[in-house]
């Protein structure tokens, strides 16, 4: 068994993307059984909420439309607030669509951290956790916590596995960790039906030739986007210069990106976008 990485975004939807394997992720991760309608990749919202245009890797939701789950892979530094804005935005949604909103109703959004640095939070402090959480019920000063919805965003670092990580998480970590540092020999639990069927799915001899041309596609893409990200924040596109992400926006179009993945990442509008020459 070779199996191709985790932390390629087309290999890591090919593995989650399927019923069984998203099943018992989500009974392993979030402690429920879940009888899944549909599931969707690159969800996006249509018409986007405010100015929110972002793509779920995995997107599902129960047959009574009672829960949401949304999972996302990320290689790179995302931080804490952007995620937390997607997590809003998606319980926001929720509610739009809904004919009959309550609080019953809830939204899960599971971060998988697959890249290796270190992340650092405002004050420089380092997060080496193999798990953070943020729920939406609200507290006394005191501590006591009263409980009003289930809505959760929860960030997952296999990187930092350790003999506190939950029994139900560590064979999912495995996999990720060993599709990524041992692929050749994977030290996995093959005996649960999941993650048999994870690996079955990502084994290199099980890759059609188009999956392979498109994961490494997306690893360059990857590899770039996370470049130009690193320059935006150099030049402060995060406090709206607007001249410096019209200057990202036209090299990553020279280089031929997607209008949705620049509008991403840049905050410009897709029209905008379309409007930039290039040569």
């Amino acid at each position: 068994m070779y199996l191709a990485r985790l932390d390629n975004d087309v290999i890591f939807k090919k593995a989650f993307s399927d019923k069984v394997v998203l099943t018992q992720f989500i009974k392993d991760i979030l402690g429920i059984d879940i009888k899944i309608k549909k599931i969707e990749t690159d969800k996006r919202f249509r018409p986007k909420i405010a100015w929110i245009n972002f793509a779920y890797d995995i997107f599902t939701e129960s047959k009574d439309k009672r829960v949401i789950v949304e999972v996302q892979r990320v290689n790179y530094d995302y931080n804490f607030d952007r995620f937390l804005h997607y997590h809003t935005m998606a319980i926001a949604e929720l509610q739009r669509s809904a004919k009959d909103y309550e609080v019953k109703q809830t939204v899960y959004t599971i971060v998988v951290i697959t890249a290796p640095d270190v992340i650092k939070d405002r004050q420089g402090k380092a997060v080496e956790h193999d798990e953070l959480i943020l729920d939406f019920n609200p507290r006394t000063r005191e501590g006591e916590v009263f409980n009003f919805c289930k809505h959760r965003l929860i960030f997952l670092n296999p990187n930092f596995k350790n003999k506190n990580t939950p029994a139900s998480y560590v064979d999912w970590f495995d996999l990720v960790l060993q599709s990524i540092n041992h692929p050749e020999e994977p030290a996995i639990n093959l005996k649960k039906r999941a993650i048999k069927k994870a690996a079955t799915l990502i084994e290199e001899d099980n890759l059609t030739p188009e999956e392979r041309h498109a994961a490494k596609i997306a690893a360059a893409t990857e590899k770039t986007l996370s470049l130009f990200e690193l320059k935006g924040k150099r030049y402060g596109r995060i406090e709206g210069q607007k001249e410096n992400s019209l200057e990202i926006a036209q090299a990553m179009k020279t280089k031929g990106f997607d209008v949705e993945i620049i509008s991403e990442l840049t905050g410009l509008e897709t029209e905008t976008i379309r409007q930039i020459k290039i040569g």
